[in-house]
């Protein structure tokens, strides 16, 4: 799409839900009937303790399938919400963290991201991550993603938020991590995504969320043109 369209098309919304309020959550369209539930779920039967640290539980159940046939099940449980935020910036650019991580022993960009206590609002994790890995506060956010992170081995879920109206503030990663900042943006970071070069499943699918937002008028016309130009 050329800039001259996207001007066109984004001309007469100036409504941002960004700039609505601070902490509002994207309106969810409902479900069609079609995404009911079908057949029996999954049944445990016994459970057995396989592992536990300060960040995960490992449990071994003895399951029925809903087949109706008898399973072994490998569950990894994880004791906080995994949290991602997209910094962006007014001119269109976004904040990225490059580190080394370490299961699959590999260098990622990626969006600043991390854990956040079950039993506290997720936003305050947020913040703090934002803060810790980009040296960065946001004057407003909005909560744009609820996603399961990968729900055949995990119970992980997550939540990805915009935050907007950026300012600095003190870096401060955790005694761990070694990590390096870039802003580029966010076009490119869009492509480099898409062509796999950015491999992290939560920044992906922040940027698209981002990128769907910006071509169907939930951004401001004027950011989103500068994201999509």
């Amino acid at each position: 799409m050329t800039s001259g369209r996207v001007s066109l098309k984004y001309k007469h919304l100036r409504v941002s839900t960004m700039a609505k309020a601070a902490t509002s959550e994207t309106e969810m369209t409902s479900k069609p009937d079609w995404m009911a539930a079908k057949g029996r779920p999954w049944q445990r039967v016994a459970v057995r303790p396989i592992y536990d640290n300060p960040w995960i539980t490992v449990r071994e159940f003895d399951a029925v399938a809903p087949t109706g046939k008898p399973a072994l099940y490998g569950l990894v449980g994880m004791k906080n919400l995994a949290i991602g935020i997209l910094p962006l910036h007014a001119d269109g650019t976004i904040t990225l963290v490059g580190q080394h991580r370490f299961p699959l022993q590999a260098y990622s960009w990626e969006v600043p991201e991390g854990g956040g206590p079950l039993d506290i609002d997720p936003l305050i994790s947020a913040k703090r991550e934002l803060a810790e890995e980009a040296g960065l506060a946001a004057a407003h956010w909005q909560k744009v993603l609820a996603f399961d992170v990968s729900n055949s081995i995990t119970d992980e879920s997550g939540i990805g938020y915009i935050a907007t109206a950026l300012s600095p503030v003190g870096l401060e990663p955790d005694d761990t991590e070694d990590i390096t900042l870039a802003r580029v943006p966010f076009k490119q970071a869009l492509s480099l995504a898409m062509s796999g070069h950015m491999r992290d499943l939560i920044t992906q699918t922040l940027l698209l969320r981002a990128y769907h937002m910006a071509r169907e008028g939930e951004i401001m016309s004027d950011l989103a043109q500068l994201m999509l130009d």
